[in-house]
């Protein structure tokens, strides 16, 4: 009889087990995509968003580390300056940042 009972319990307990698991898994999934996913597909539209604004005369920073200034968008090339007389054509996705003037970095920490 108390064999019976035991069974019984344990059997409810591993239901309950069963549910808590499964639980802590959506948990996990839950947690991993606004920690993980959601900030890396901001990021990713925000960078796109730079690269759709390039216009000419803009300062950038390629994916090598060329500085360089825009001289012609067309649809998925950039042509940069990077020094007078020299200029590369690159793909639109190997540019990630604006580049800051280095004289007005140099001026602003002296300041």
């Amino acid at each position: 009889m108390n064999y019976i009972l035991l069974q019984a319990a344990t059997g409810a307990a591993g239901a309950n087990n069963g549910w808590s698991s499964i639980l802590m898994i959506v948990l996990m999934f839950v947690v991993i995509y606004f920690f993980m996913i959601r900030p890396q597909q901001k990021r990713q539209k925000e960078i796109k968003k730079f690269r759709e604004s390039i216009k000419n005369g803009d300062k950038v920073i390629t994916a090598g580390g060329i500085y360089g200034k825009v001289k012609d968008v067309k649809e998925s090339t950039i042509t940069l300056e990077i020094a007078d007389n020299v200029r590369i054509t690159i793909d639109k996705n190997s540019v990630y940042a604006n580049a800051v003037d280095s004289n007005t970095a140099a001026e602003a920490t002296k300041a």
